[in-house]
């Protein structure tokens, strides 16, 4: 877990370095991330971001594939330090530093009808959210496609079929869940699943459509299930508190006209669409099984995972009250 004295210490020397180095004319900022340029992430995030602030003179400057740095763990502390002006990460990576965030990933979270962003962003404008983003300001915060199980070699069909395999999840919400269906849960970054699953270190994956196009699992996965309230991952990106309090009016203005809820929404719609396109594609080559649960087979798991959740958040401080507020109430 991270030490937040720590972090906010460094926030304070970032934002007093931001200041003295503001530069004169057009203003740069870098947005590091760890995947490559045609990830989802580019055309519903980076792109409408950029947009919205060139005409104010701000240039974002994109670094992805780990260029500032390797480890996707790290991606909020490269925020604070400076080491990039604009981050995007995954709460799952730091469980233990967003544990009321991540309430928005549990099963049976999500109400029907409701996004995901409006559910965070219920719960961050209500003030019960802050502590968890020292040193930065969210620009926006996001969930992903519903869960799926993507397995190799594997069908999914009831809680049963996963005793004693090895399933990969983001973060500690996916853990807890995969856990009471019996399965081991592995937690690895997104970028090492295509390894772990092709050697056989793992069994399956548990985690949004999309991914399996932004990160080639097609090639290694051959079972697919969808149906299950496994929950959601939810995203992040922040930005630096001080190279924020350093831009001008003008370019504040502009940042602020996309950042929140807005800029959430494009990035949420992105992940859904391409999950949608991959789905498709998954079901038209012909040599994948892809089950879709009947109701009765998905209360089957419902069974295991809502108590989870109830579990989950009764060890959360304040954490009914979280989700009532996510969930608007």
């Amino acid at each position: 877990m991270f030490d937040f004295s720590n972090i906010r210490a460094a926030g304070a020397v970032a934002a007093a370095t931001a200041v003295l180095a503001a530069p004169v004319g057009a203003t740069e900022l870098r947005f590091a991330h760890w995947v490559p340029p045609q990830h989802t992430l580019t055309a519903s995030t980076i792109e409408p971001l950029q947009a919205a602030v060139a005409d104010a003179g701000v240039e974002i400057r994109v670094y992805p594939g780990g260029e500032l740095g390797a480890g996707p763990l790290e991606q909020y502390v490269r925020a604070v330090t400076g080491t990039a002006d604009i981050v995007w990460g995954l709460q799952g990576y730091t469980s233990t530093q967003f544990p009321r965030t991540m309430i928005s990933e549990l099963p049976g979270a999500q109400p029907e009808g409701m996004t995901g962003y409006d559910m965070i962003w219920n719960a961050y404008d209500a003030g019960l959210l802050a502590d968890e983003f020292p040193g930065t300001v969210p620009l926006a915060l996001w969930l992903s496609e519903p869960n799926v199980f993507i397995m190799r070699d594997h069908d999914i069909r009831t809680p049963a079929d996963l005793a004693g395999l090895k399933i990969r999840v983001s973060g500690s919400a996916a853990g807890a869940t995969i856990e009471a269906l019996g399965a081991t849960p592995v937690q690895m970054p997104a970028g090492e699943i295509y390894n772990a699953l092709q050697t056989g270190l793992i069994d399956g994956v548990v985690t949004g459509a999309s991914a399996i196009g932004d990160f080639r699992l097609d090639e290694v996965a051959n079972s697919y299930t969808y149906g299950a309230d496994l929950g959601h991952i939810s995203f992040y990106v922040v930005m630096n508190q001080g190279a924020y309090d350093a831009l001008s009016d003008e370019e504040r203005a502009a940042l602020d006209s996309i950042a929140g809820r807005e800029l959430s929404r494009s990035a949420e719609e992105g992940w859904l669409a391409r999950a949608e396109s991959v789905t498709e594609s998954i079901q038209a080559t012909g040599d994948n099984t892809v089950i879709f649960l009947t109701d009765e087979e998905a209360a089957a798991f419902d069974e295991i995972t809502f108590p989870v959740r109830d579990q989950v958040i009764s060890g959360v401080d304040g954490g009914e009250e979280v989700l009532a507020t996510m969930q608007g109430e």
